[in-house]
C-alpha cells in the first residue's frame, strides 16, 4: 500500500469560508507546527518563510514556545500580511512573496493539507496563544 506524502485534507475542512489555526513554535533553529488533523509533526518553515515569521512575532512575548498563527484564503479581520503567489517551485512546493516587504519565501507541499491548490493569496495573521 502506498500513502501520499502529506495526506489529504479532513473533509470537514472548508477551504473557501475558513480561517485556519496553526500554532508554530521553535524547535532547533526552525518555525514547526503540528496539526495532528492532518498527520503533521515539527513540520518546519523554511526558506525566507523563517524569517518573515520572526518578523510577523516580534511584539509577541514568548513567542519561542508557541503562537497563534491564523491563515486564509480570504481577507480576515484584524489580519497582519499577505503572501502572493509567485511560481511553482520545479520540485515541489511554491513560492510566496510578502506583499508589504517583497521578501520571498518557499511554502512546502504540507500547504496541500489546508487547500487544494496553490492560492494566489494568503492572509495572514500571528498573535499569542
Amino acid at each position: 500500500m502506498t500513502y501520499p506524502i502529506f495526506p489529504i485534507r479532513p473533509d470537514d475542512y472548508a477551504e473557501n469560508e475558513e480561517i485556519f489555526s496553526i500554532y508554530p513554535y521553535r524547535f532547533g533553529e526552525n518555525w514547526v507546527f503540528d496539526d495532528p488533523r492532518v498527520s503533521l509533526v515539527r513540520e518546519p518553515f523554511v526558506s525566507g518563510i523563517t524569517e518573515m515569521i520572526d518578523a510577523l512575532v516580534a511584539e509577541i512575548p514568548d513567542a519561542e514556545d508557541g503562537f497563534k498563527l491564523s491563515f486564509s484564503l480570504r481577507p480576515f479581520d484584524e489580519y497582519q500580511g499577505v503572501l502572493i503567489w509567485l511560481r511553482a517551485d520545479p520540485i515541489e512546493g511554491n513560492w510566496y512573496r510578502h506583499a508589504e516587504t517583497g521578501e520571498e519565501g518557499w511554502l512546502c507541499p504540507a500547504l496541500f493539507c489546508y487547500f487544494n491548490e496553490a492560492p494566489e493569496r494568503i492572509f495572514v495573521r500571528a498573535e499569542a496563544k
